[in-house]
């Protein structure tokens, strides 16, 4: 027995080997394989081969060996959770709900459960139904701070501004560092007209995620909004060094810095602004408002030189 036990692992370190180092489906599957005949109640194989269908979207072939697990270790809830969303992926959602609903027998608190469970309601247009799975799961953990993003974010799809604020203060008032729930306050905030309230929720999601360059780029808008040029270049620079393929970010950026290059010519940044231009161009030629300006730029270098001779 021992010297099978040994042989199974052996098999199943192999298998693993070739579903993640050498990314070889067929021999992981063969492996996983020998491991079950070895050993029929080897769980981890039938998860692993689960998976793999699941990956090439073979769902029968993933529900098999799926429920192979539950039937192996009924109080496997991550069992529960990959035979919902198979069948999620089947469309079979009352099936998936009658899987994500077990799991939450298991573990009443099992966030992910919840989830799955509000995204069903919500793509089944059962608005009330997301809402109530969200409330039930306050109720059961009144100090997780989850529910009330995901609760937050309902009301927020549905235009429901207020409430999703509510929410998403009271995730932050449970976790402080709840980057997500930081950010969609800050966007709420910016769509009602409060560029101060905005700008301190992004600057805390900055300061706990620097290289967040969605939440940079809102505050190079807020910066200008609230009339610092110089703030906002920095904020729009650091949005760019994280992220340079970003459209809107290099126009607001060579827009600021041609304010700046008219309040102070310097011939090398006005060559940076024209290459930050001609990105925005490359990428989309029809961005009207950078055309304009660069048109202005040559327009403007004309007559200087014009003015020169």
């Amino acid at each position: 027995m021992a010297t099978n036990k040994k042989t199974v692992q052996q098999l199943f370190l192999e298998a693993y080997h070739y579903d993640l180092l050498e990314q070889s489906a067929e021999k992981a599957v063969n492996a996983y394989k020998k491991c079950i005949q070895v050993d029929p109640e080897y769980a981890d194989a039938y998860v692993n081969l689960g998976l793999i269908y699941l990956k090439q979207e073979d769902y029968e072939k993933a529900l098999h060996y799926f429920a192979k697990v539950v039937q192996l270790e009924p109080e496997n809830i991550e069992a529960y959770i990959n035979l919902g969303y198979t069948y999620e992926k089947m469309e079979r959602f009352g099936s998936a709900k009658q899987m994500y609903e077990q799991s939450l027998k298991i573990d009443p608190r099992h966030m992910e459960a919840f989830i799955n469970l509000a995204n069903i309601a919500e793509m089944q247009a059962d608005y009330r139904g997301a809402i109530a799975l969200w409330e039930k799961a306050i109720e059961i953990d009144p100090y997780a701070p989850e529910p009330h993003f995901f609760l937050g974010s309902i009301y927020d799809r549905h235009d429901m501004f207020d409430e999703a604020l509510e929410e998403y203060r009271k995730a932050i008032e449970i976790d402080p560092r709840h980057v997500k729930a930081l950010f969609n306050m800050g966007r709420l905030y910016l769509q009602q007209g409060e560029p101060r309230k905005a700008f301190d929720a992004f600057s805390r999601v900055v300061e706990f995620t620097s290289d967040n360059a969605a939440a940079w780029n809102y505050l190079g808008y807020i910066y200008e909004t609230l009339g610092s040029i110089e703030n906002a270049i920095f904020a729009y620079s650091n949005s760019l060094s994280i992220n340079n393929y970003q459209e809107d970010a290099h126009y607001n950026l060579a827009r600021l810095q041609y304010i700046q290059y008219r309040a102070k010519p310097d011939p090398s940044l006005l060559e940076g602004i024209k290459a930050r231009l001609q990105y925005v161009l490359g990428t989309n030629h029809q961005h009207r408002e950078a055309k304009q300006l660069l048109g202005m730029i040559q327009l403007h270098k004309a007559r200087k030189e014009k003015a020169d001779k």
